[in-house]
């Protein structure tokens, strides 16, 4: 069976972070989901913690060096089937580390790419930022961004029951649905290429037909 990789990017800057933990929970149903869509393609999942790539990121802005450890994560984050990106928000907008990793990576790496984006904050005012700051950013890189935008305040950690007691409960598994179709709909990259006959080859089967055929006039 081929596996499929699922990349978390965690811009939390705490231990134990909220950021990470909302991504966690994400990439959770996310991975189910996907499974449950295609049994016979098992799905790795892949966390990049910016914090630890925080002074490679800083040199490689300032001095274009790329370090080893943030050469892999922007290796795994190009490579992924889907991403799950999570920052906290600072001042209504996403975080400059969030920001300068995706400053630093290749420009079409997430072309086409499944994304679904979370953030934390204090408060549930700053969820509108996901939209207004961190959307726009992966449609500029050309992503496919899932329509459900995960944002945890400080009040929606704790709660738990059902659809109307559990509100982030909702939205995580909304979100990792959607993520799962997008990347259900994507083509496999391991199947088997269409065969495309060479144009000379063409051209020859062509030249060989009797006078008149293919060419709609009668022979001479």
């Amino acid at each position: 069976m081929t596996t499929r990789t699922l990349v978390v990017v965690s811009a939390g800057l705490g231990v134990p972070s909220s950021t990470r933990l909302l991504a966690d929970r994400l990439a959770a149903a996310a991975r189910t989901r996907m499974e449950q869509d295609r049994p016979d393609r098992p799905v790795e999942v892949v966390v990049v913690e910016l914090r630890d790539l925080a002074t490679e990121i800083a040199h490689r802005t300032v001095s274009g060096f790329t370090g080893t450890a943030l050469r892999d994560a922007l290796e795994a984050v190009s490579q992924a089937d889907a991403l799950i990106v999570a920052t906290p928000m600072f001042n209504a907008s996403y975080s400059g580390l969030f920001k300068s990793f995706f400053d630093v990576l290749n420009a079409d790496a997430l072309t086409g790419k499944p994304v679904l984006i979370a953030a934390t904050g204090g408060s549930a005012r700053h969820s509108l930022a996901l939209e207004h700051a961190v959307r726009p950013l992966f449609s500029f890189l050309r992503a496919q961004v899932a329509p459900t935008a995960v944002h945890a305040a400080s009040e929606d950690w704790g709660q738990g029951g059902g659809r109307h007691t559990d509100p982030l409960g909702e939205r995580v598994e909304r979100a990792a649905g959607e993520l799962a179709a997008m990347v259900g709909h994507r083509p496999d990259v391991d199947a088997t290429p269409e065969q495309v006959t060479p144009f000379a080859q063409q051209l020859a089967a062509v030249g060989a037909r009797p006078p008149g055929e293919g060419t709609g006039r009668p022979a001479a």
